[in-house]
């Protein structure tokens, strides 16, 4: 039985249900067609169910009705056997939405939504955190992409199909959702007890720094993404920026049509940015007619960096010579199509309809694109939370004790070790914190200093003075000033 860890954080996760990279080709209110696509789109076939499918489905219903021995609600069993289908392609990018969770989809691509705030896909019967959007409570939990949600309010998640995974997992403004998560590396199950909220997305932030650098941050390709991009850059360039940092760090994708006209303010007219290849093989070649930059430009990504991120990864890494940094990508190469004119319910069916490829024709899906420069992030960033039921003490060893050491460490008190013993070195430093934040210098973590402790962890991880990535992204942009000043 694994120990459980609660991590109490009043925050919201916001859940995106679905694909990460959405392609709106035909019939969805969403969005028009997008800028490629005409031959993937003739690819789709029509035709309903042959006369033999149409007689076997419409007998196993009645049967059902008939014969089960209690009352059935036929929409239910509808939805099911569509559902079944779905889940019969074992991709996880192709799904059902009921009226609610469609409602839902189309709100996060036009921008804002309620939730939690990470994108979600189920994969061998789990729901997987794909990546928490940047600057979102999610993020500011410490949910990580890869993340797999367990339970929520001890309710298991395990072999529900998407829709009812986030019906289970939103609520009310202001109610409690107790998460339960499974972390690659961590032997414990992980809980967080977050308050559910509203959740206004602002795709795209922009800064320029004292060095004259200018950086935008875009946290999801919606659908207004692109004209946002636009406003903010050419502000940037009417300040005389010396260069520009791009930042899609957990940015989980969006709209294709949205990323091309991104990249093509970077990558010189005629020169590809992505390739759409449907299951004949037959490729859509989406070549730029915009025109590069005369500043250098870096970009930084990291595992949360999913689909839309890594076509605009891509692209400009290999068409517009921009140099990658931060971490390897989630690698998600495959393309969705949404349909809900066609279900008339207001449903909506998100397929799989082809996989999309760099400008040099290679498929990232399942293996991600690799930075130029790669740079990590400090320790803890990615630090457990602490159980807070039990006393952490003196001569204690176990995880518990290393994610503290970790934490006090990262906030500059220097316990000495993060192996997870509690030594006369991890007590001084808790008593140095205790100090610092005012508590009774007793040198034991209980829950009240495990929780500032926590607490204070979030202020360093926000501030961006402590953001090693952004740095040294910006320390790129200098370096290839350096360089090509030198070079005149």
């Amino acid at each position: 039985m694994l120990k459980k860890r609660t991590a109490a954080l009043l925050v919201v996760i916001a859940l995106i249900c679905g694909s990460v990279l959405t392609v709106f080709l035909t019939g969805s209110s969403f969005a028009g067609q997008a800028t490629s696509g005409e031959g993937i789109l003739a690819s789709i076939s029509s035709g309903g169910l042959k006369q033999e499918e149409s007689k076997k489905l419409g007998a196993a219903l009645d049967l059902i009705q008939a014969n089960y021995y209690k009352d059935i609600d036929r929409t239910k069993l509808v939805d099911g056997a569509i559902n079944g289908m779905m889940q019969s392609l074992e991709d996880p990018y192709s799904t059902y939405m009921g009226q609610e969770t469609a409602k839902q989809f189309e709100e996060s691509i036009e921008g804002s939504f309620s939730g939690i705030g990470a994108e979600v896909s189920s994969q061998d019967g789990y729901v997987v955190v794909v990546s928490p959007i940047k600057g979102s409570p999610a993020e500011k939990a410490g949910i990580h992409a890869k993340d797999i949600l367990l339970s929520v309010n001890g309710e298991s998640l395990k072999g529900l199909d998407l829709n009812e995974a986030v019906a289970k997992i939103r609520g009310p403004k202001g109610s409690k959702a107790t998460v339960e998560v499974k972390r690659e590396g961590v032997s414990e199950t992980i809980e967080f007890a977050i308050v559910r909220d509203d959740v206004d997305l602002e795709t795209v932030n922009a800064h320029l720094e004292k060095n004259g650098v200018g950086v935008i941050e875009i946290t999801q390709f919606s659908l207004n993404t692109a004209e946002r991009f636009k406003t903010e850059l050419t502000k940037l360039e009417k300040q005389g920026i010396k260069g520009l940092v791009i930042d899609v760090r957990n940015n989980p994708g969006g709209v294709l049509s949205v990323v091309i006209d991104i990249a093509e303010q970077f990558v010189p007219k005629g020169e590809l940015i992505v390739q759409v290849e449907d299951k004949k093989g037959k490729r859509d070649k989406s070549l730029s007619s915009g025109s590069t930059k005369s500043y250098p430009v870096t970009l930084l990504m990291n595992k949360g960096s999913a689909s839309a991120s890594e076509i605009l990864a891509g692209a400009l890494q290999q068409s517009a010579g921009v140099i990658l940094m931060g971490e390897n990508s989630f690698g998600k190469g495959t393309v969705q199509t949404s349909f809900d004119k066609q279900m008339g319910d207001g449903s909506l069916l998100k397929i799989t309809i082809a996989k999309w490829l760099t400008p040099d024709g290679t498929w990232i899906h399942e293996k991600g694109i690799k930075p130029d420069v790669a740079v990590s992030q400090p320790d803890y960033f990615s630090v457990a939370p602490i159980n807070k039921e039990k006393d952490l003490k003196f001569n204690m060893n176990n995880s518990d004790v290393k994610s503290a050491q970790v934490m006090l460490d990262g906030l500059g008190y220097k316990p000495g070790r993060k192996d997870g013993y509690f030594d006369k070195g991890t007590e001084e430093a808790v008593k140095g914190f205790q100090t610092k934040e005012k508590i009774k210098a007793t040198g034991i973590i209980d829950a009240k200093t495990g929780t500032a402790l926590e607490a204070a962890l979030i202020v360093r991880i926000q501030d961006p003075l402590y953001d090693t990535q952004m740095k040294q992204g910006i320390a790129e942009i200098q370096k290839e000033l350096k360089a090509s000043a030198s070079n005149k």
